[in-house]
């Protein structure tokens, strides 16, 4: 068992008289007491401020967080795809992103009603999520729009990645809620893909994407 004269509190309070300069056998009685109430008082400030910090990073992360999907919101997307053209901007490096808007979704709302919808969308982000790498950097951009951002990643390479995430939500079939009738619904996506180009910001490229998963869109509705 840690004893009071070897407990980490004890040795820390050590510490800080050593860095102040106080010697505590040379003080009276009633002025130790007064120096070692105060140096307690400043290492009880210091756990506050570590606990705010604790505090105010956890806050940070959730606020990235979107408020129904387990990915980063847009605000949040759209910060880290200027962090990733900077670097892809500095070391030369390949770029890409998708735009994913989801193919029947406004029927699921209709027919089973926003709750199953939500259940929808919560589960397709993480389907994005598992099928995509590390480091790569997931949003929900609202409503049934995701985006994928693909750092080292070349068109080519990211027009592959669009297509086995096409094929997998194309084979999502939404059942009808528990305890309800109705038909199943056959969701689908269009994914959008562009490489990013020096002097694109992240605005221009997220709308250069968002063009072509509506031209992407058309062409799934002609097949």
């Amino acid at each position: 068992m840690m004893t009071k004269q070897t407990s980490p509190r004890l040795r820390a309070r050590q510490a800080l008289l050593k860095v102040l300069g106080v010697d505590l056998a040379q003080l009276k009685i009633r002025d130790r007491a007064a120096m070692e109430a105060l140096s307690e008082e400043v290492l009880a400030l210091h756990d506050e401020v570590d606990d705010l910090q604790d505090a105010l990073a956890a806050a940070e992360s959730l606020a990235d967080i979107d408020a129904l999907c387990p990915v980063f919101n847009r605000r949040a997307f759209e910060r880290e795809v200027r962090r990733e053209i900077a670097l892809a901007g500095r070391f030369r490096t390949c770029l890409s992103l998708i735009f994913i808007d989801l193919d029947n979704f406004k029927r699921v709302n209709d027919v089973y009603g926003h709750a199953a919808g939500d259940d929808v969308l919560v589960t397709i982000s993480e389907i994005l999520a598992r099928n995509t790498r590390e480091t790569d950097v997931v949003g929900r951009l609202g409503g049934d729009e995701f985006g994928i951002v693909l750092a080292h990643a070349a068109r080519a390479d990211s027009e592959l990645k669009a297509e086995q995430l096409e094929k997998i939500i194309d084979g999502f079939v939404m059942k009808p809620p528990d305890g309800e009738e109705g038909p199943d619904l056959i969701l689908g996506a269009s994914c959008g893909v562009v490489e990013w180009r020096p002097g694109q910001n992240a605005g221009m490229l997220i709308a250069s994407a968002d063009q072509e998963m509506f031209a992407r869109k058309a062409c799934r509705k002609l097949v």
